[in-house]
């Protein structure tokens, strides 16, 4: 494609790091070429001006409750797994959510100002809740029955049009056969038809990359819902993949056109009541920030946050 991008720069003396998914990832303090990421991807086939706030004009987002209970339920997902199978028990999970948020919140200033302190009643109220996904979550499959070949796995692949994929999957499970299951954890209620489709454009995004990687086609992309004890599971195959592959191509084209331009167009929907950014979008009476041309490179990184739902 004519917008292939096949410049790669990095910082001297900075050691690349072998990913389980089999490329070779940069090591932290490297300036990764640009890629997309499944939720990057996402915000511009949801809206054009939602990816540039985000990803060119960097417009703050303060992140809300339920995300970041997202994220420390994820994290204690990712750490119950480093247990041995006989220790993941409910009761353990809960051991580990206290001290889950509190290295986020010593980590992330913005996390800690959510709440007036772990004095807060609002903050027991919020904790509890996410100890109820937990139990969700265990209602859903005993973790002491599983053995992973990882979780919050870094996963890289570049397709033929040179484009460059990059995202984060929550856990990778691989048969004795070698089948593949790839498994992402939602801490919301299971989605309407808007939610849906875009939680399995993420799930395609992760078995393209991986089919890319191993020359496989995960046998399963399991979605589990924690609020409501629900599990969807969906089986790909290499014609839907391969038409899949096409439209990341095509996105990837149209924000690089964009990117050249300054044209990134809004696209109201009911989406847009949970904008952050709606003052500044036209749409809404707003204005957006000067252009202030494309970053290069983007990373095409995706923070914790951006998958906590």
């Amino acid at each position: 494609m004519a917008d292939k991008v096949d410049a790669e720069t990095v910082v001297a003396d900075a050691a690349p790091e072998a990913s389980a998914g089999g490329r070779v990832v940069p090591a932290q303090g490297v300036v990764r070429r640009p890629a997309l990421s499944p939720s990057r991807a996402s915000d511009f086939k949801q809206c054009p001006l939602l990816y540039r706030f985000r990803v060119v004009d960097r417009l703050p987002e303060r992140p809300t409750r339920a995300q970041v209970r997202g994220t420390v339920v994820h994290a204690v997902l990712e750490e119950l797994f480093t247990l041995p199978a006989a220790e993941r028990l409910p009761a353990r999970a809960r051991e580990l959510l206290l001290p889950a948020w509190q290295r986020l919140a010593g980590e992330r200033e913005e996390f800690a100002g959510l709440f007036a302190g772990e004095d807060d009643p609002e903050f027991t109220a919020w904790l509890d809740s996410a100890h109820r996904l937990l139990e969700g979550y265990f209602g859903l499959e005993d973790p002491a029955r599983l053995e992973p070949e990882a979780c919050e796995l870094l996963v890289e692949a570049e397709l033929p049009s040179g484009v460059l994929l990059r995202g984060y999957i929550d856990r990778l499970d691989v048969a004795p056969t070698g089948e593949i299951r790839v498994v992402d954890y939602k801490t919301g209620a299971a989605p309407r038809e808007i939610g849906e489709a875009k939680a399995l454009f993420q799930m395609k995004f992760y078995a393209l990359v991986l089919w890319r990687l191993r020359g496989v086609v995960p046998r399963q992309l399991r979605l589990m819902y924690l609020a409501d004890r629900q599990a969807l599971a969906y089986t790909p195959d290499e014609a839907e993949l391969s038409r899949f592959e096409r439209t990341l191509d095509a996105i990837w084209t149209a924000i690089l056109r964009a990117g050249r331009t300054g044209d990134f167009r809004p696209n109201p929907s009911r989406l847009c009541d949970y904008c952050d950014h709606k003052a500044y979008c036209p749409e809404f009476g707003g204005t957006p920030p000067p252009y202030p041309g494309w970053p290069e490179p983007d990373p095409g990184e995706e923070t914790p946050l951006d998958r906590a739902d």
